[in-house]
């Protein structure tokens, strides 16, 4: 495994009885790479991801997380990454002080350590009059932005979104991005699902699933050469159509 690469992925497959979900996966992704995990809904993404990020045992095949093998090292890995999952990460029933506190004790951070981030966080996304407020109340796109930014209070190596723009305005879309971009520059690898294909666009590199297996991988720009088109979205129909 080359150095640079904090995902490496071999054969990775996952079935359920008769049914396999995930077919002999293999990609690497570099250390501060946005890398953009795509496929339809049932392709397996969400499966595959589970895998990697140590909450789903894999049936077959290799797989290296942030130095640590997901069959014997599920639990170092969980410490080494941020998660950040397609249905709301936070507890609407605290605020967002309380959220942060919360999380930041469960990263492991001291008190002081904590006290520090949440004072960056709140300065950095401007939550000064909402930070004593039920998460709950908040709008979607606030909730979504602040859940990044506590999947990164432990400084992760690898930070993990699944769908993470799902159901947010354009606006604020275009917001998380800014915000993923800023954490890839400061070394953090993004790896990242979405159903958006105008967000392929805006990966270093991009994996698409169909049925269970990567049947494309490379830059935004290379696939569209590829299959001679001139977005995303068209690369995507074409696999999709086999």
């Amino acid at each position: 495994m080359k150095q640079e690469n904090v995902i490496h992925v071999e054969n990775l497959t996952k079935k359920f009885g008769d049914f396999t979900a995930v077919n002999a996966i293999t990609f690497d992704v570099e250390k501060g790479e946005i890398f953009g995990f795509l496929g339809a809904n049932g392709a397996g993404k969400t499966t595959a991801m589970k895998m990697l990020i140590g909450i789903s045992n894999p049936t077959s095949g290799k797989a290296n997380v942030a130095g640590f093998d997901v069959f014997t090292n599920a639990e170092a890995i969980k410490k080494s990454i941020g998660y950040m999952s397609q249905k709301f990460a936070l507890y609407d029933d605290l605020t967002v002080k309380e959220n942060i506190t919360f999380f930041g004790g469960i990263y492991g951070l001291t008190r002081k350590q904590i006290n520090e981030k949440r004072c960056q966080l709140v300065e950095e996304l401007g939550l000064q009059e909402i930070t004593n407020e039920l998460v709950g109340s908040l709008p979607l796109g606030w909730k979504q932005k602040i859940s990044f930014s506590v999947a990164l209070l432990h400084n992760p190596k690898i930070v993990f979104l699944d769908e993470p723009t799902g159901g947010v305005d354009p606006i604020t879309r275009r917001q998380f991005w800014e915000m993923i971009y800023k954490a890839a520059h400061q070394g953090t690898t993004i790896f990242v699902t979405t159903h958006y294909m105008d967000e392929a666009e805006y990966c270093d590199r991009v994996s698409i699933m169909v049925n269970g297996k990567i049947e494309a991988l490379d830059t935004p720009k290379k696939l569209k050469e590829q299959f001679k088109v001139k977005n995303m979205n068209d690369v995507f129909l074409k696999l999709a159509r086999g």
